[in-house]
């Protein structure tokens, strides 16, 4: 075996590790937005926080966007008290920007350079994560339970992420805390 390949070898069970785990404090992280303005997960503690990895040019991310359906779980994820940010890995600012404006999104579009994807393990977009009150993961996985590029199976679907933040306003585990994310890969 070669030495970079057992290094890499070696070294994958660490980075698995590195990623944000289920019940633990979520990383915490400092996004600049598209909008110019700083998003801290340390000054959302004590309210639930939703982190959604975002790609405007993912047929997934399409799927939701157009017709309104993911903005539409944004605001019910207001109602319930928590706060939405989109990530947008290695994003072009005005491109977001105008993006945001077409398709009316209002959630905060945070720009990352892959650290933040990283530290959560996100793999695709959309990836989903919920962070409860405490500052703790408490799910993380797809949007919804149907892997499909078809907006007509949003209203099939079960929604992962709302049934998430209705369980913690319940005051109740989250019963579904991990499912499989769908998508298109994240680029780093």
């Amino acid at each position: 075996m070669r030495l970079p390949t057992l290094l890499l070898t070696l070294l994958a069970p660490l980075v698995a590790l590195a990623e944000a785990q289920l019940g633990q404090p979520a990383p915490d992280f400092t996004l600049q937005t598209v909008a110019g303005a700083t998003v801290k997960l340390a000054d959302l503690k004590g309210k639930p926080v939703v982190l959604e990895f975002f790609n405007p040019g993912c047929p997934y991310v399409v799927k939701f966007y157009k017709p309104g359906a993911m903005q539409a779980s944004q605001a019910k994820a207001a109602e319930l008290g928590a706060t939405w940010i989109l990530v947008s890995v290695n994003g072009k600012a005005d491109a977001l920007a105008k993006t945001a404006a077409e398709w009316k999104i209002t959630a905060p579009i945070g720009l990352d350079s892959g650290s933040v994807g990283k530290a959560y393990g996100a793999k695709t977009t959309p990836h989903c994560f919920v962070i409860d009150a405490s500052g703790n993961l408490v799910y993380k996985g797809a949007i919804d339970s149907i892997a499909s590029t078809k907006s007509d199976d949003i209203e099939k679907a079960e929604n992962h992420v709302l049934a998430a933040l209705a369980d913690l306003k319940a005051g109740r585990p989250v019963a579904k805390p991990s499912s499989k994310p769908y998508g298109c890969g994240v680029k780093y």
